[in-house]
């Protein structure tokens, strides 16, 4: 059973707040939102607003700075670095907390004109970074991002179906 009932993140203040079964608050991370500020279209690269929760926890076990790719694990940041690895623009690392939209035409499935809007679909994630400078203000492509230590607590002290609320 998790420590934790739900989870406030705030866009303004750029910060996660974690709180127990009764309401209070348990812990409280800073994050890195969209540069591109709140949206919930398609291809927006913005951070979507409203209730979610968490669908899917990946990464399990996996080393602090595993880089993920597809959802799946690849290495650790400094190796493929080393490597002269291709990595993406938007590095996925440690944890994986995976976001579905519980709100019918806000953040799941299509908005009034039909346009996707689906935060699962959008691949919305709470997730490490390989830019823990930018933690504390908006830089992500519209993930929420932590630093890495910071993710993985976080991901041990939460399960799947935890409800997400995302606002101003």
């Amino acid at each position: 059973m998790s420590r934790i009932s739900s989870i406030i993140i705030n866009i303004d203040q750029q910060r996660l707040h974690c709180l127990d079964r009764s309401g209070n608050k348990f812990c409280d991370y800073p994050v890195s939102t969209s540069s591109l500020g709140t949206g919930n279209q398609n291809g927006s690269f913005k951070t979507p607003l409203g209730k979610h929760s968490i669908a899917q926890k990946i990464g399990d076990g996996c080393s602090i700075n595993e880089v993920f790719v597809g959802r799946q694990p690849l290495g650790v940041l400094d190796d493929l670095v080393k490597a002269d690895v291709g990595l993406p623009d938007d590095i996925i690392t440690s944890r994986i907390l995976w976001l579905q939209g519980e709100e019918a035409g806000i953040n799941k499935g299509e908005n009034s004109q039909g346009e996707g809007i689906d935060s699962y679909q959008r691949y919305i994630y709470i997730h490490g970074t390989s830019e823990e400078d930018k933690i504390g203000q908006p830089a992500s492509h519209g993930c929420v991002r932590m630093r890495n230590k910071d993710v993985i607590e976080l991901f041990d002290l939460v399960d799947e179906g935890c409800q997400v609320l995302i606002q101003k």
